[in-house]
């Protein structure tokens, strides 16, 4: 009796982890997000590639890691302090990481430490036009 007890709990409990991460996901996707893989301290032998939606909020680009109890974004990246040093194609084994077709960025910031980020052609076109875009009377640098 005891074990149906621990079987049936943890079920439901498995229901509600699958079914908040489905609304979750439903819900970053409805708002504008598109599929990046970010990778924080890239200069580290260590650094690994994480899955994720990125989605423009004004001045801001959020990114919410896939598998994250978070319910903010993991990252947040302001437009005015980011700039691109290098463009690239994913080398080795790292195509299998990131999105199909993706272009690695490496993003430097003067509030940050330095990103990589990985998106398909269509996000990179998108992610391009945001971070050269500036409002009327603010000077930005050449994104790309």
């Amino acid at each position: 009796m005891q074990i149906a007890v621990v079987v049936l709990v943890l079920l439901i409990v498995l229901v509600v982890v699958v079914g908040w991460y489905g609304q979750r996901w439903i819900r970053m996707r409805r708002g504008g997000g598109v599929s990046v893989a970010l990778r924080w301290s890239p200069d580290s032998p260590r650094s690994s590639w994480h899955l994720g939606l990125g989605r423009y909020e004004g001045e801001k680009f959020v990114w919410y890691r896939v598998w994250s109890l978070r319910t903010g974004p993991d990252r947040v990246f302001q437009r005015e302090s980011m700039q691109i040093a290098d463009r690239r194609d994913p080398s080795g084994s790292e195509a299998y990481a990131v999105p199909e077709g993706s272009t690695v960025l490496r993003c430097e910031s003067s509030a940050q430490e330095a990103i990589e980020i990985a998106m398909g052609p269509g996000a990179l076109t998108g992610f391009l036009s945001w971070l050269e875009s500036a409002p009327p009377g603010r000077r930005l640098p050449r994104a790309s």
